[in-house]
């Protein structure tokens, strides 16, 4: 018998589920790297790739290999691309065009900039790439989507916070294409130079400023704008907040799930035009015309959308299976994921990076793998509520890896906002679009009927933000605990028959075990929390815990509290805050004091300056003690010299001036004390164990002086403060005074959060360094 030739459609093994997780492995193990491999390696394993592609049986060994390589380049580019160190903080002549909508905010206007060219000094630089820049003191309201201007710009590499279940800023750069960071610098040469053509950006600005004329209620109009065409510039910290608590964030900005809304409309346009119209099904069936359809108007709503991940991966889908219906060939749902998540690989493996990329693909294949199809309106409804439960359970895990954060009630709150929105809103949406792109009159009504019933929904997903459960924190998860729960995840999901499908539930657990043990009794540990230019310390003994300062909150509303501080405890599996200590009212200490303090009303707080707050504090004093644990914590400041001062000068030695003390081991928090009361603190904290030093007022040449350095004989000072901060923190006479005295200096700035161990019988010990721990390539 002849051999069968093997088919190349769309069905061909080369192109299927195993080759798909194949490659997505060897992606996957570049992001495990501390530091990428050369090129020419990168080059190697590629050319031995190609040679095992071409056996079958080792066809498998040769995607992971060709992953590998092909992600490790395609980093490898990216990092190169990035502004080059020794150019940090240099002004530079930039032409280039606004990509997405700029965001108008108190402080500033904030916006992306996609590079044309670039001069340094009058010369050509070679910088290519996106720019995240922020334009302070009163934007022009020139600056819009595609247009295109020459600004004057001091840039920096992309650099952020590391600590312990915090965003990850770098990692965030390198997916998104951003080569530097930077701010508008005032110059006669900043000028509008027209706009880029074809730019789906302005129509899309058009169309947000339609809606918001159309829209009478502005947060009304915020919601049905971020519905219609994923401008979400109008929610506010207290709207993704109440997404957050009930597990509809997937549904607020434009996701895959309307994209596949939109395709769904347009197939359903074309069954309406071919039922009035029946004779047009003797040219061409309606499953033939709908594929197409479907396609383009999925493509431009996905173009309106921004092109997200999500949306690209419900675009290939799409794409996929029109293609296979305008070729008259099945193509199954496992199928199409598989050659979406290839085509994404192919053109964009670091996508790999972002955690929309695991929770769409992930989450699709759970629906394809466990969900049983329904047949008609009782049968969708049937699947549609399973459908919420698989994922709201299947994605638990991936939701706490990338979070720290599950909704308990986001279960219910899915089961009416999902039909609510898929079969009203954007519907809804999709008519107010096209009837603004077509006869703009007609539209008022569609979209003030989406508003309308967005607002009742919002009124009650904000109720339901205060229940019980609605915000659930667990600690930081370990790599083999997420590989449990996602096992465990797939057990309970698993046929009906197979036997103890509930035994999959007890492989979630492991979540929520913190990844260590509380310190022993007599014992603590300090964890120096990275807030930029700020200060904030968390002390955690056996079965207490306490923080010092909470970094600050800017007029943009970025709040440290919300965005380092509160992540690192959740992360470290703080339940219960005994207690708060805020050093003094200055906006780098005090200014997300109030997020801590919505977070943990329990805790007894304090604070140097009361008065300047709003939190209900007690007066620090000196001679205030308390011992959890077998561990000392005794208030040396401020002093009551100091209370009674009140000049503005005076306000840093109003700190609370906090020592924390084992037989091992101590622990000084300064505040920004200045070097006026820096003989009565020495005094005070008299001789003892070896100590650690949080130094005073970041390093500021105003403290720190040598008399305080000699006399408390540190063993280990350690700064908190922000990469090339404005100030020079620390100043260089005051490292280079603590190097004279043999005295080891760390720095946030350049270590990420900071953990030292104080043993009950060994001397203090730096544990953990967050930016060596959190090592990877894509790591300043």
């Amino acid at each position: 018998m002849g051999r069968k030739p093997a088919g190349i459609g769309l069905a061909s093994p080369p192109f299927g589920v195993a080759t798909a997780l194949a490659a997505l492995l060897g992606a996957l193990a570049v992001h495990a790297l501390p530091a990428l491999p050369p090129r020419w390696l990168d080059a190697a394993l590629a050319v031995l790739a190609a040679a095992l592609l071409l056996r079958p049986r080792l066809r498998l060994p040769g995607c992971v290999l060709l992953g590998f390589a092909w992600c490790a380049l395609r980093a490898d580019v990216a990092l190169e691309a990035r502004l080059p160190r020794e150019l940090e903080g240099r002004d530079f002549t930039v032409v280039g065009t606004v990509e997405d909508l700029p965001k108008r905010q108190p402080d500033a206007t904030r916006f992306e900039l996609r590079v044309e060219r670039a001069r340094l000094d009058g010369r050509e630089l070679a910088l290519q790439g996106r720019l995240r820049l922020s334009w302070y003191d009163g934007a022009p309201q020139e600056l819009d989507a595609c247009s295109r201007w020459q600004l004057q710009l001091r840039l920096r590499r992309p650099r952020g916070l590391v600590n312990r279940g915090g965003f990850d800023s770098e990692r965030h750069a390198l997916e998104h294409g951003i080569v530097a960071v930077g701010y508008v610098r005032e110059a006669d040469s900043n000028r509008r130079l027209g706009e880029r053509g074809g730019c789906v950006d302005r129509l899309r600005e058009r169309l947000a400023h339609d809606i918001a004329e159309r829209v009478g209620d502005p947060h009304d109009a915020a919601l049905v704008r971020a519905f219609a065409i994923g401008d979400t510039r109008g929610l506010g910290p207290d709207d993704w907040e109440v997404a957050r608590a009930t597990g509809v964030s997937h549904l607020i900005a434009i996701s895959g799930f309307h994209v596949g809304i939109a395709a769904g409309f347009g197939a359903l346009l074309v069954r309406l035009l071919w039922r009035l119209w029946p004779r047009l099904g003797l040219r061409v069936a309606v499953p033939v015309a709908q594929a197409p359809v479907a396609l383009v108007t999925a493509l431009a709503y996905g173009a309106l959308a921004g092109n997200s991940l999500p949306t690209l991966r419900t675009l290939m889908m799409i794409a996929i299976v029109a293609l296979a219906h305008g070729a008259r060939r099945g193509s199954g749902g496992a199928h199409a994921l598989a050659l979406a998540l290839l085509a994404i690989l192919v053109i964009d493996p670091l996508a790999t990076l972002s955690a929309g990329f695991w929770l769409s693909f992930v989450g699709v294949a759970f629906l394809l793998g466990c969900l049983a199809r329904g047949r008609g309106w009782t049968g969708w409804l049937r699947e549609l509520g399973a459908g919420q439960l698989l994922m709201s359970v299947a994605l638990l895990p991936l939701t706490v890896w990338f979070f720290g954060e599950v909704s308990l009630v986001g279960v219910l709150s899915n089961l009416f906002a999902v039909p609510v929105v898929s079969v009203v809103i954007v519907p809804l949406c999709l008519l107010g679009l096209l009837a603004l792109l077509t006869l703009p009159v007609v539209a008022v009504l569609p979209l003030t009927l989406a508003a309308t019933i967005a607002h009742a929904q919002w009124r009650l997903l904000e109720s339901m933000a205060g229940w019980p459960g609605a915000h659930g924190y667990l600690p930081e998860v370990a790599p083999w605990a997420l590989a449990l729960a996602m096992l465990g995840a797939a057990w309970m999901f698993l046929p009906r028959g197979v036997p103890a499908r509930g035994l999959g539930a007890l492989l979630f657990l492991p979540l929520l075990l913190p990844d260590r043990p509380p310190p022993p009794q007599g014992a603590f540990v300090a964890t120096v929390i990275d807030v930029g230019q700020g200060l904030s310390v968390l002390v955690r003994t056996h079965g207490h815990a306490l923080l010092y300062d909470a970094g600050a909150r800017y007029r943009s509303e970025f709040d440290l509290g919300e965005a380092a501080v509160l992540p690192t405890l959740h992360a470290l599996g703080i339940d219960t805050l005994d207690a708060f200590v805020v050093s003094h009212g200055d906006n780098d200490h005090a200014g997300g004091a109030p997020a801590v303090a919505r977070a943990y009303p329990q805790a007894r707080r304090y604070a140097g300056e009361p008065a300047r707050l709003d939190l209900g504090a007690a007066q620090c004093r000196s001679g205030q003690a308390w011992r959890w644990d077998g561990v000392d914590f005794r208030m040396l400041g401020p002093r009551p010299e100091a209370l009674a001062a009140h000049s503005g000068s005076a306000d840093n030695d109003r700190s609370c001036v906090l020592l924390v003390e084992t037989a091992s081991g101590r622990l000084l928090l300064t505040g920004d004390v200045s070097r006026r009361v820096e003989p009565a603190i020495a005094a005070a904290a008299g001789d003892g164990p070896p100590l650690v030093l949080l130094v005073p007022h970041h390093g500021s040449r105003s403290s720190s002086s040598e008399a305080f350095v000699a006399a408390l004989a540190p063993r280990l000072a350690v700064v908190s403060a922000g990469w090339r901060n404005r100030f020079g923190h620390p100043h260089p006479a005051v490292v280079q005074r603590y190097a004279d005295a043999g005295v080891a200096l760390e720095s946030t700035a350049r270590s990420g959060a900071l953990e030292i161990e104080f043993g009950r019988d060994a001397a203090p010990r730096l544990i953990a360094r967050e930016r060596e721990r959190r090592a990877r390539h894509w790591r300043e």
